[in-house]
């Protein structure tokens, strides 16, 4: 069996980016909560957060192996169904590690 090889660091680092980018977007909900926002407004900030975890994480995807492309897949996938960012960031997480181990 192959030994999985994730970098501690890269996890951290991922897991606060998850949790800037939420923080981010509750703070600036929070600040804006008495500023009336048009639709349109309030569905590019919505869009924020998923663009940008998906900027940091394109760019590995593309170099990356099929155990990789599967997890983005499982992420993208809960990410659809459940609508929940942080949800489909674990799931990829640990996508990637049980298909790192078929692979």
């Amino acid at each position: 069996m192959a030994e999985l090889a994730l970098d501690p660091l890269v996890v951290g680092v991922v897991c606060a980016m998850a949790v800037a980018t939420y923080a981010t977007k509750a703070g600036g909900l929070w600040l804006l909560d008495g500023v009336e926002l048009s639709p349109r407004t309030r569905a590019g900030l919505e869009a924020v957060p998923g663009a940008i975890v998906v900027s940091i994480l394109g760019p590995e995807l593309v170099a990356a192996g099929p155990a990789e492309w599967g997890a983005g897949g499982v992420a993208v996938l809960v990410a659809w169904r459940t609508d929940s960012l942080a949800l489909a960031l674990v799931a990829g997480v640990g996508a990637v590690l049980a298909l790192r181990g078929l692979f």
